[in-house]
């Protein structure tokens, strides 16, 4: 086994330096002597060993988490980065990871089929955790998503509001009282700020009960329980109509078999003249399938998608696409500022749960900031409207308004009116 992996990290590591200590305490090194990226792991068993010549996409991950594989005088961000820095050759070269990938793709259509029970089994997984854990790490609204950086020095709460500004100006929310659906709402951060700040009526649905629980008493506490209302509810189960649907950080979790049924709800539920935003994580390379740790620990049934995988149910739905942005970097600072707050109040998370559950829970946090740093992970936002005619005809309007605070501040002098 000790061989097999050394043959692999010798046609692995080209960018950086990479030293393992294996159990029996040789060390091995390989990339380039002296450069900046470098980082140390020490395997300690045998048992450990085996599980990353076997697997090593799911065991890297595992054997962290059992304290078997340890960073020594690094972080786990430092190994990951030496390592996903150089991945794409060793899976270009390698016929087994081919073979692995190939394999992955073949068994999406079961793997991420997500009907209505499974999608709720899904979300609790990890939405369901303990809700002061992510208090800890997240800003203070709670936003389980890409932050926005136009500066690129934002702090997390600025990013954060800026990225659900940005995104209410493409729904274009041009008078108060329009009806707006937020799909997969999460402790109700977005919907609140629709109503608070322009004048919107809104109804969020999610499939966790702890962010349901919690979405409704922020309402309650805001005063906007009249204009907000949360419900435990699948996406499939709409039939009521809006002028406006929003949807951040869900579409991850709806699987690709499901993407006729996502787009076919949006067009059953959007008004005629409306407006939809789809805001989600995405891929630039082909068509590929879930990390086998990621879908096994985080985020069961989850994967990001190529474009190419969601404009053609799009198409096929009858709607329009009126605008697409790329969001590159972004979720990567974005991850950097969680990573960091976590690590602040770990021994308050490890005192909720444990120290495996924290190692499980940097190794995601690092992993998922790499993917969008050094691969290739980005956001998508989508504006989707079933009229060409439902927006404007140039996006002047959008950094118009951001940069103005038009609407913002026309609705609130509507309400002091």
């Amino acid at each position: 086994m000790k061989l097999f992996v050394d043959q692999i990290l010798r046609r692995l590591i080209h960018t950086g330096q990479f030293d393992v200590i294996w159990p029996d305490g040789r060390r091995s090194s390989y990339g380039n002597r002296g450069e900046r990226m470098h980082a140390v792991i020490h395997i300690t068993t045998q048992a450990a060993l085996r599980q990353i010549a076997i697997n090593p996409g799911l065991a890297m991950g595992e054997t962290y988490m059992d304290g078997t594989l340890l960073p020594v005088d690094c972080t786990i961000y430092d190994v990951l980065r030496v390592l996903m820095s150089n991945i794409g050759a060793v899976e270009t070269e390698s016929l087994v990871m081919r073979s692995r990938a190939a394999f992955r793709r073949v068994l999406r259509p079961m793997t991420q089929a997500n009907d209505a029970r499974k999608a709720r089994n899904n979300v609790a997984h990890h939405y369901d955790l303990n809700g002061r854990l992510y208090s800890l790490f997240l800003d203070r609204d709670r936003q389980y998503s890409c932050g926005y950086f136009p500066r690129g020095d934002e702090t997390i709460d600025e990013a954060q509001a800026a990225k659900k500004r940005h995104i209410a100006v493409k729904l274009l929310l041009d008078r108060p009282g329009l009806e707006v659906l937020d799909i997969g709402c999460g402790w109700g951060g977005m919907a609140l700020t629709l109503a608070r700040d322009y004048g919107a009526l809104v109804t969020g649905i999610t499939l966790s009960s702890e962010q349901l629980d919690e979405a409704r008493n922020r309402a309650a506490a805001e005063g906007l329980a009249d204009r907000v209302r949360f419900e435990l509810m699948d996406y499939r189960a709409m039939d009521q109509r809006f002028d406006r649907i929003v949807s951040v950080g869900m579409f991850e979790h709806v699987g690709v078999p499901n993407y006729p049924a996502f787009f076919s709800t949006l067009k059953r539920c959007l008004r005629h003249d409306g407006v939809a935003l789809l805001h989600a994580i995405g891929r630039f390379e082909p068509p590929c399938g879930t990390n086998p740790w990621i879908a096994k620990y985080i985020f069961p049934g989850g994967y990001s998608p190529a474009l190419s995988e969601v404009l053609g149910p799009l198409e096929r739905s009858g709607l329009r696409s009126t605008d697409i942005e790329i969001l590159r970097l972004h979720y990567a600072r974005t991850l950097a500022h969680w990573r960091r707050r976590f690590d602040a109040n770990r021994d308050t998370i490890a005192s909720i749960y444990d120290e495996r559950f924290c190692r499980m829970f940097e190794f995601y946090l690092a992993g998922s900031q790499l993917a969008f740093e050094v691969q290739d992970h980005m956001i998508f936002q989508l504006q989707i409207t079933r009229r060409q005619d439902a927006v404007p005809l140039t996006r002047d309007y959008m950094t118009d308004c951001e940069r103005t605070g038009a609407l913002i501040e026309g609705f609130a002098s509507q309400e002091g009116d």
